[in-house]
């Protein structure tokens, strides 16, 4: 009988000594557990411009290297382009082509054309008072019956005649005199305005060959090396406003209750020795059905959706640098 409590009391022991552990650790790991589900992270972010070029080219210089501060108009790359230059000389060529018929428009027909116009009217102009003396002569003798009614017709005929060749030889001479017509120079004005558009669309490609800052900032990336092809509109480096920093979190539904619109919030960033700062939340919403939900639904309850949640500090923080992690503090 002594012999059966004893070994009961061997068998159990262990086993209740188990279990005291096994709770013990279960309850450490609930509680543990339950304070890191609380922990709320983010990582600041900052406002970044790209810059890129309207035409493509080689890198030629590079001004500014990764971490240079930048100020608004600073050069910051050029970029070689024989290309462009070549579509210079082409419109410039064609300009120049275009103000040439159009000074040859505006100074109208040559002066020798002119003057031959001229001499053609005076010639018609004899032929028609000779018509018209020969005419009144056979008048006066066919009235007095020496020539026959022919004669009369012949001479008639050959005045009429005449007078139209002096009319059209004026017209030619007023024609000559006066150069091109209206429509003859606004063409020719309309080819000079569009060669000069052409000129100053390829001067505009060669200030882009030239790029420059359009803000403040940090140069945080430069992706091709000089000598490198880069396409039309490809970017060629990064720069980070750092005056617009934000941090970025992506909060449990469950944990709001804090982080409404407007709300300001402490938090510390690692980094910088726990400094302690403050954020006010100016951008919420829900991340959609695509982000993770914690799932409540076993327990009949309902899931949780996560929420993005922007906040800026509310005072400038010294040494606060993008993909610095923040921690909320609850």
């Amino acid at each position: 009988m002594a012999n059966n409590k004893s070994e009961f009391t061997i068998i159990v022991r262990p086993i209740i000594a188990i279990t005291l552990v096994v709770l013990a650790v279960g309850l450490i790991g609930y509680l543990t557990l339950g304070r890191d589900a609380e922990v709320i992270q983010g990582q600041v972010e900052v406002t970044e411009y790209r810059v890129s070029g309207k035409v493509p080219g080689r890198i030629a210089v590079l001004y500014v290297e990764e971490g240079s501060q930048v100020k608004a108009g600073d050069t910051l790359v050029k970029l070689d382009a024989p290309e462009v230059l070549a579509k210079l000389e082409q419109a410039r060529g064609a300009e120049e082509a275009a103000q040439a018929i159009s000074r040859k428009v505006e100074r109208g027909t040559r002066q020798e054309q002119v003057q031959a116009a001229l001499e053609m009217w005076k010639k018609s102009q004899a032929g028609v008072t000779i018509a018209e003396k020969t005419h009144r002569r056979l008048k006066n003798l066919y009235e007095q019956g020496v020539v026959p009614a022919q004669k009369l017709d012949e001479a008639t005929a050959q005045l009429d005649a005449s007078v139209a060749t002096e009319k059209a030889a004026r017209a030619q001479y007023e024609m000559a005199r006066n150069g091109a017509e209206r429509e003859d120079r606004a063409a020719a004005l309309a080819s000079v305005t569009r060669a000069q558009g052409a000129v100053n669309e390829v001067h505009s490609y060669l200030n882009e060959m030239v790029l420059t800052a359009p803000s403040d900032g940090e140069v945080s990336e430069i992706f091709p090396k000089v000598g490198e092809l880069v396409g039309q509109g490809a970017p060629i480096m990064n720069v980070s406003q750092l005056e617009d920093l934000w941090v970025t979190f992506n909060v449990r539904e469950d944990l709001l209750s804090n982080l409404q619109m407007g709300a300001v919030v402490d938090a510390f960033v690692p980094a910088l020795d726990s400094k302690q700062i403050q954020l006010k939340v100016y951008y919420l919403k829900d991340q959609g059905s695509y982000a993770a939900w914690k799932a409540t639904k076993a327990t009949d309850q309902y899931d949780l959706k996560t929420f993005e949640v922007k906040a800026r500090p509310t005072a400038p923080v010294e040494g606060l640098r993008p993909g610095m992690s923040v921690i909320l503090q609850r």
